[in-house]
């Protein structure tokens, strides 16, 4: 066999996913293998492949090579998420494209304009996903608005309903006027702006010139005002409790009330309340009985409440009222100040707070049940630390009942019919006008007598079943039995609640009367048993990648430049759990083209072109049916001893979920151990040849590193892994074994690392005194019962140091010898002759001025680690790390001490 000359990324990277496409090697179907189930969190059907995406999928595709690898029958579900918000501004863009209004369409016409763009555009990051590598079971794919998915929601809708977990009512909630539609919460993002404070006076009512001064910020909401508060401990306003006020341009009365929900310290200490645009006034409002005025129409624009504005954007009225406020003498003084503004998530739009008529979900005792999921162990995070963010989204104080329903028609239509006042909830509109026709037997109702409700559920109302609704489990519940529960979940932190936490509760809600009590009592009812948070991914300014700011890079350019296996290195490899990653390449805004290389990325890129460079180099030599040479064959009792320590080292890391550690373990043996050390000693000089025995235990040992690195880089391992030996049909490294560590040899590893060090040392005196790398010097190692057993009694240590360390000779000696540099081999002094004459005095002047800057650093070190403050309460691995400088300067300084004369 012979390598080709170069490795080209793209040409190996289809080839063998079209392979392993062809043989069904990603497929799962149950059997009697242990199973091994994760579900990709449903990217958005609207996206496109990015950094977060690369970053997550790559964590998953190792732990789901790594699962078919240890024979479990692995099965990683991909799908898409319908995204309601989203997707349904994309279709009407289209559609406004094309001259069409939503508004001229039924919903019907709609929506099959909608399935029809996420036809043609939705399963495009599914495809890129296929060229990162991504071993999904393909034929799995799911859809969170497919037919089987869509009957689920509106299952558990049904369900939860009859439970009384479910109600509908006016209440106060988030309204995105660009969207038209309710948000919750966690939809909203907050953000510090600048703001301007509009200082507004409102007459005393009954006077002719006292006036009780309010700050707010927004002026344009003036009319609709229903009460001004006060603190009841304001001295200031004390004789005004109980009177009224006079609301500028409106020209209504208003009472004055007490209330200490206004902050004495803010603004001028009073407050107007607007019931209909504020959370906390809509509070007060329903404390002291408040008429509730609305100002607003769906679209952001003012209604006919709005005086003189009508119809105009709340932006603009802002603008026109404070103009009126200055004619009238009403505006005092205008500030400007910080505060927090939220903004929709989807649409940018600033929030408005809107009394409107949604469905809830009541959640007290579904978070209280997912917190304990967690806190008790069933469901475990990594890194640990998450769950102090998980209780703090979860604990009682801050649990709010979640909207469900949103004012949208992508999404799966809530399944609730009404008649006069009375509600009917079922799953079919045949269902409803039964229960309907049980209800009012007199009234001959027929189908058109009922209305159905025109709100959606909200996307993560489909996506929280997402771990039982893959796998048809309110259906049939065949496979459910099988793949659940999954088994590990990765997923950014920003979704814990959205996502993470509703999943969990759904997993306790259903589980059991989907599966069984005994199925839960022998496998629990948590959908997951592991969650692996990822960090984000950020720019070079620490910025969080996104679309909206421009500063992430365009993915796919990433692949075609560095290759998936060298994408998927740069960004493993700073990648440790729940960290955030600094992506190392600034992006032209414009363009989306890095402004200059990945340093990262490319660092993996090279790492290919090592491990193939090292087949080829393999593949050159020379192989005779001769006996072993003496350095052959301790570097190979070395590297088998090493790769063993390896492997256990790796399966530890994944065990623990520390797979950036575990692919950077692999790339410091491979690159270093074996391609710097291992190929050097065991390569043969001009005209020679290795022994079968050398060839075939390299051989062996690449091949299992092929196949620790394959699920991180998969792609070079299965070129490699196929170039090394002759394959039969099938034999292929994704299906191949996961190696199992064999005793490890502790001893060799010492006698080799310290054969290490000494060639080490030997080339750095060579760069120190610019010696030829291959100019033969004399070594001489002070005779003891150590250093005996290191040359003598370890066979090939000689003849591995004359090779490695271009040495005329290696000899014993009981005096240092003339002209000789020394330095330290374990607690031996050895000593290379030099074909120079040596100025010692000055070598010592040298020496001991290093000795000195490191005691000093020494010194500072060790009185930071005998502060039992510092090491109380410094992070774990700062205090490591603190250790690990102290042990290094101390042997540091020994050394130095050592090559004194």
């Amino acid at each position: 066999m012979s390598a080709p000359k170069t490795y080209t990324a793209k040409d190996v990277e289809a080839k063998w996913y079209a392979h392993w496409i062809e043989k069904n090697y990603f497929h799962s179907e149950p059997d009697e293998r242990e199973p091994f189930t994760i579900v990709i969190p449903p990217p958005n059907v609207t996206g496109v492949l990015h950094m977060g995406h690369m970053l997550n999928n790559t964590i998953q595709d190792i732990l789901i090579r790594k699962a078919r690898l240890d024979g479990k029958n692995a099965c990683w579900v991909p799908g898409t998420d319908h995204a309601s918000i989203a997707t349904e501004a994309k279709v009407v863009r289209k559609l406004r494209e094309q001259g069409i209004k939503k508004s001229d369409l039924t919903r019907d016409e709609f929506m099959k304009h909608a399935f029809a763009w996420k036809e043609e555009y939705g399963g495009i990051i599914l495809k890129q996903l296929q060229e990162l590598g991504a071993s999904c079971d393909w034929e799995r794919t799911r859809f969170t608005m497919e037919p089987e998915l869509y009957k689920a929601v509106i299952k558990v809708f049904v369900n939860l309903y009859k439970k009384g977990k479910l109600y509908r009512g006016l209440r106060m909630t988030n309204w995105d006027p660009a969207a038209q539609t309710v948000l919750s919460n966690e939809e909203v993002i907050h953000t510090e702006e600048n703001k301007n404070l509009y200082h507004v006076r409102y007459k005393v009512a009954g006077t002719d010139d006292e006036y009780i001064v309010v700050a707010t910020s927004r002026p344009e909401t003036i009319p609709a005002d229903t009460a001004l508060a006060v603190h009841p401990d304001d001295p200031r306003y004390t004789k005004y409790h109980g009177r009224k006020v006079i609301v500028p341009i409106a020209n209504r009365e208003i009472p004055v009330i007490a209330d200490d929900y206004v902050a004495l310290d803010f603004g001028t200490g009073a407050l107007k309340v607007t019931p209909a645009h504020d959370m906390n006034d809509n509070a007060l409002g329903e404390k002291y009985g408040l008429e509730v005025i609305d100002l607003l129409n769906a679209d952001g624009t003012m209604n006919e409440n709005a005086i003189e504005f009508v119809g105009m954007d709340r932006d603009d009225a802002r603008v026109e009222f404070v103009k009126l406020l200055k004619k009238t003498g009403d505006l005092l003084e205008t500030k400007q100040y910080r505060t927090s503004v939220g903004r929709s998530e989807r649409t940018n739009a600033v929030v408005e707070p809107r009394l409107t008529l949604q469905w809830f979900l009541k959640m007290d005792d579904m978070a209280a049940t997912a917190l304990g999921a967690v806190e008790s162990g069933e469901v475990k995070f990594h890194p640990e630390n998450m769950v102090n963010m998980y209780r703090s989204w979860l604990k009682e104080e801050n649990v709010r009942d979640w909207c469900i329903s949103r004012q949208l028609w992508w999404g799966q239509r809530i399944p609730a019919w009404y008649y006069n006042e009375e509600i009917f909830v079922a799953e079919t509109a045949e269902e409803a006008l039964l229960e309907a026709q049980h209800k009012f037997p007199l009234e001959n109702l027929t189908m058109d007598d009922l209305t159905q409700d025109g709100d959606v559920l909200d996307t993560w109302f489909s996506s929280w079943l997402w771990p039982m609704s893959v796998f048809d489990g309110f259906k049939d519940t065949k496979e459910l039995e099988y793949y659940y529960p999954t088994n590990d979940l990765v997923t950014g932190w920003d979704i814990m609640f959205f996502w993470v936490a509703r999943m969990v509760m759904a997993g306790y809600e259903f589980s059991e009367e989907l599966l069984g009590e005994e199925f839960v009592k022998k496998n629990g009812k948590m959908p997951f048993r592991n969650v692996y948070f990822t960090g984000m991914v950020r720019d070079e300014k620490r910025r969080k990648m996104s679309k909206s700011l421009g500063n992430s890079p365009d993915a796919l350019e990433l692949l075609k430049n560095y290759g998936a296996d060298g994408v998927r290195f740069g960004m493993l490899s700073s990648a440790a759990a729940g960290n955030d990653i600094v992506f190392d390449a600034p992006i032209d805004p414009k363009t989306k083209v890095a402004l200059n290389e990945s340093e990262l990325c490319n660092q993996g890129k090279k790492f290919c072109n090592k491990i193939f460079n090292a087949n080829r180099l393999i593949q050159s030599f020379e192989v005779a049916d001769v006996v072993p040479n003496p350095t052959a064959t301790l570097a190979a009792k070395w590297l088998e001893a090493k790769l063993n320590h390896t492997i256990v080292e790796v399966d530890r890391m994944i065990a623990e979920y520390r797979v950036s550690e575990a692919m950077m373990t692999l790339y410091k043996f491979i690159w270093g151990d074996f391609c710097s050390w291992y190929l050097e000693a065991i390569k043969p000089g001009e005209g020679e040849a290795i022994s079968q025995q050398t060839y075939e235990a390299t051989i062996s040992a690449f091949e299992r590193m092929m196949t620790l690195l394959h699920p991180f880089m998969p792609f070079i391992t299965e070129e490699v892994w196929h170039d090394l030996r002759d394959r039969a049909e099938g034999d292929d490294c994704v299906v191949s074994s996961w190696p199992k560590a064999a005793e490890y040899d502790a001893d060799i590893v010492k006698s080799f690392t310290l054969l290490q060090d000494t060639v080490s040392s030997i080339r750095d005196i060579r760069n120190q005194r610019k010696v030829g790398k291959r100019e033969p010097l004399a070594f001489f190692v002070s005779q003891s019962a150590d250093s005996e057993k290191l040359l003598g009694a370890t066979a090939g240590a000689v003849e591995f140091l004359k090779k490695a360390g271009a040495l005329s000779s290696v000899e014993l000696t009981t005096e240092a010898p003339a002209n000789a540099l020394p330095f330290l081999i374990g607690n031996d002094k050895a000593y290379v002759v030099l074909n120079e004459a040596i100025d010692f005095e000055a070598e010592n002047a040298k020496i001991n001025e290093e000795i000195k800057r490191l005691e000093g650093q020494l010194k500072g070190v060790t009185k930071k680690l005998a502060n039992e403050r510092f090491v109380a309460n410094a992070p774990e691995a700062v205090v490591t790390l603190e250790k690990k400088k102290q042990a290094d300067w101390t042997a540091k300084i020994e050394s130095l001490k050592a090559m004194l004369v």
